[in-house]
């Protein structure tokens, strides 16, 4: 099968949005798959040595050239400069051609939208990563292009695991939502040893865009979630670090978070890519983080792509339910919490055996989030499996 996936690995070289995309890749190529990536998604590429919008995409498709070559996926890519039209990678031919004849096209996360194409691949396939917002939008009916081009599509998945059950409150806008995990490609992160002197992790921005309001209420992002366990360090000897972006409007509250007991590290000066990322996560104890206030509010059942890359490394996790454990197990390697008292419980379970938990986060990986399985199952469910 020919399969093209849409993604902004050029647009944001960071280290956890690469794995975000690149995983799709690998996992159909390892189902003995025909992959290629097509990166146009119509944004003037952003320059993250300069830190600004720029016209010049010469850093985005050197780090695009680099790092399909590290994947083996060297002559397989295409991306477009929005500011000139141009195609760097595969080209130009190539890209329309496989738009015309691909049996499927996968779109996630409305990467890319594509809409000078001669559209004519088998089966369009969009996922869904920020279930509530993106359910959110559609339910406002506002006839735009992002509206319909993601009904357009012929099937729909999302990170939401809850969406569609009677306690989640994402309408579902008539669009009957299957169900599906971020893909971890096992190869790539191998399992380490228990790390029990290590400091909990996580990598989080303090507010990634503004929040929305519908049916009379304030759908927000992780400052909102944060409040209720801004004191978790003063109730465990355990110790914490996390790397958190400053967010819209820089209000990160930096010194309250310090005086709270909080260890802080700018994200792109730690992690400024794939491979400084993987080693932070490696360099963990395990993942404690909150999830986005929507995604909490609303019951989604969001399960985190970042805490999937922890578990396959053999990384407990001690994560907010956000509805995810009534459709994965907690308890053992990853464990869900609603409150302080919870989050306190987890953190101290996994110091308590911090070997047992680390060799169950990887049986959950190996389980539930494995590349080969994540990628099997969306063609199942879209019934291209036969």
């Amino acid at each position: 099968m020919r399969i093209v996936a849409t993604g902004l690995l050029g647009q944001y070289p960071f280290g956890g949005v690469v794995w975000d995309y690149i995983q799709y890749l690998l996992g159909f190529r390892a189902l003995g798959h025909d992959v290629y990536y097509l990166e146009d998604s119509g944004s003037w590429p952003y320059d993250p040595v300069a830190k600004t919008i720029s016209a010049d995409c010469s850093y985005n498709v050197a780090f695009l050239t680099r790092m399909m070559a590290e994947f083996g996926l060297g002559d397989r890519w295409m991306y477009r400069n929005a500011a000139d039209g141009v195609f760097h990678g595969a080209g130009e031919a190539l890209a329309r051609e496989l738009l015309r004849s691909a049996d499927l096209l996968l779109n996630v996360s409305t990467a890319s939208w594509l809409a000078d194409y001669d559209i004519g691949v088998g089966h369009q396939m969009f996922i869904d990563g920020d279930p509530m917002f993106t359910q959110i939008r559609l339910a406002r009916g506002e006839e735009d292009d992002y509206t319909r081009r993601l009904r357009a599509h012929d099937s729909h998945f999302t990170f939401g695991l809850n969406v569609g059950e009677a306690d989640c409150l994402a309408p579902d806008c008539g669009i009957t939502w299957k169900k599906t995990v971020q893909p971890v490609a096992l190869d790539w992160w191998p399992q380490q040893r228990a790390n029990p002197s290590g400091l909990w992790t996580t990598v989080m921005n303090w507010a990634s865009y503004k929040p929305e309001e519908w049916a009379g209420q304030i759908w927000g992002q992780k400052d909102l979630e944060f409040e209720a366990f801004m004191d978790l360090p003063t109730k465990t000897r355990e110790r914490f670090l996390v790397a958190v972006g400053r967010g819209v409007g820089n209000r990160r509250p930096t010194e309250r978070l310090r005086a709270a007991g909080w260890g802080l590290v700018e994200p792109d000066e730690v992690i400024p890519d794939h491979h400084t990322y993987r080693d932070f996560l490696i360099g963990s104890k395990g993942e404690w983080s909150i999830a986005k206030h929507a995604y909490v509010a609303g019951r989604t059942g969001w399960f985190s792509c970042r805490t999937a890359c922890y578990l396959a490394l053999g990384r407990p996790a001690v994560v907010q339910d956000t509805g995810w454990t009534r459709h994965l197990p907690s308890g053992r390697g990853v464990i869900g919490f609603s409150t302080l008292e919870e989050a306190v419980a987890g953190v101290e379970a996994v110091a308590a055996d911090p070997e047992g938990h680390s060799q169950a986060a990887r049986e959950f990986a190996e389980a539930h989030l494995d590349a080969r399985l994540v990628c099997a199952d969306l063609l199942r469910q879209a019934g291209l499996d036969g």
